[in-house]
């Protein structure tokens, strides 16, 4: 089958790999010429592990190919799949320009039938606009599904080949048969196939991340509160963990939450909410609470330091939103360091990944330097903010040895606070105030 991908962004570049190592001929199209040059010789412009080799792969095989021509890619296509990007408006709502721009220029483009695939991150409704956008612009059969990406940066390629379920909305038979026919590779192990209607498939993208990202801010808000009663909020996530009704996972506090998807769609299913006249509350504190949570290092850094961080040299582990990503959107760590430069003090930082994407942000107002402990070099004060594996342990003398003062602001609860005291560092956590 002949599929055409557009928009070779991080959901694009991932599906469209992975259908064209499941067989499949898949031609990825973008705008940006630079990038397709990366592209075409094998190299991926943005981390994610795994990904790389199966790019290489299936580049030198034949099967994946790149196109800046959007028809020449969608003429011969089976299938079309949007994967463009959908920035935050200022309202917090979805911008859909790009996806109803790339649904005119597929009208515009059709010499036969075509099943349209929403895999871009769009609010409810938007199949039956982009079908209308469509069928505006060509008499030939089109029939648009939703089918939303579960894809976790850093993950995102074991994700796609071994989902926990797809989600497919459509009410057209033929498309179920071929969408099903796409993804029965995937699950051959028996995770399912879960096929509704489109309204449907669009609401439970955005109601996963909704309830993933209240999960995060609850246990957020009770860690602050473990630490005003002098409870330790591990032991209180375990306790709660183990019950079977709740989970383990998505209970562990930190400094917030980042990336490209859950701030931007808790806002954005706020202000469907809004578009329908109903005020969901809960989530709405629930980016209150992430907000004030990305705040709450720096808090307690500047108390420590009080009355003034001029001139304190702090170090910080860590820039990516999260760990096995170079992704620095909404990154806590950028609300960290805005706040400690903009107060006087001096940071020098380091991530395994993100240090280029970080430097395109902060540009070089920071130090960035070329590994954990030559960040730690004079250093006032270590916050860690990202849970990389290789900041799990560490060498605590040679750390004590190279810092100016041994102390630590744990964002990610890494450290047992304990064994931080024995060893004399003065260690500050998240919700460990009773350990």
């Amino acid at each position: 089958m002949r599929i055409a991908v557009i928009g070779a962004g991080y959901v694009g570049l991932v599906a469209g790999t992975c259908f064209a190592e499941s067989g499949q001929d898949v031609t990825l199209v973008d705008v940006d010429n630079e990038k397709l040059a990366k592209l075409r010789a094998g190299r991926v412009p943005f981390y994610e592990p795994g990904l790389s080799d199966l790019l290489e792969r299936n580049v030198r095989e034949g099967r994946l190919q790149f196109s800046a021509d959007l028809a020449e890619a969608v003429r011969p296509a089976r299938v079309a799949f949007i994967a463009v990007g959908t920035p935050e408006s200022r309202d917090g709502s979805a911008d859909l320009s790009a996806v109803l721009s790339v649904a005119e220029q597929i009208g515009d483009a059709m010499t036969g039938p075509l099943i349209v695939v929403n895999k871009s991150t769009v609010p409810v409704g938007t199949a039956a606009r982009v079908e209308e956008t469509i069928r505006r612009r060509t008499t030939h059969p089109v029939c648009v599904v939703s089918n939303p990406e579960f894809l976790k940066e850093g993950a995102a390629v074991d994700d796609f080949l071994r989902p926990d379920r797809v989600v497919i909305g459509t009410d057209d038979e033929e498309a179920r048969r071929v969408m099903a026919d796409l993804y029965e590779p995937f699950v051959r192990t028996g995770n399912p196939i879960l096929f509704m209607n489109p309204l449907s498939a669009e609401m439970t993208k955005y109601a996963a991340n909704g309830l993933l990202a209240a999960r995060i801010s609850f246990m957020n808000e009770l860690a602050l509160l473990c630490d005003r009663v002098g409870a330790d909020v591990d032991l209180v996530r375990r306790g709660v963990g183990s019950d079977r009704r709740i989970g383990g996972a998505f209970l562990f506090p930190g400094a917030g939450y980042g990336g490209s998807c859950f701030p931007k769609d808790v806002r954005a299913l706020i202000a469907t909410g809004e578009r329908f006249e109903l005020s969901l509350e809960m989530l709405k504190a629930t980016d209150r609470v992430n907000e004030r949570q990305k705040r709450v290092l720096f808090e307690r850094i500047q108390a420590h330091f009080a009355p003034t961080l001029a001139g304190k040299v702090i170090a910080v582990w860590g820039l990516a939103f999260k760990p096995r990503t170079d992704d620095v959107r909404e990154a806590p760590a950028l609300v960290l360091i805005r706040e400690l430069l903009a107060h006087g003090a001096r940071v020098r930082a380091y991530d395994p990944e993100a240090m280029e994407t970080a430097r395109r942000v902060l540009g070089d107002a920071v130090e960035y330097c070329r590994g954990n402990y030559h960040a730690l070099e004079g250093a006032d004060a270590l916050a860690v903010v990202t849970e990389w594996n290789e900041f799990r342990r560490p060498d605590f003398e040679r750390m004590r040895s190279l810092m100016r003062s041994p102390v630590i602001f744990d964002g990610r609860n890494v450290y047992d606070p304990a064994q931080m005291r024995a060893l004399g560092f003065h260690y500050v956590g998240m919700g460990r105030g009773g350990a």
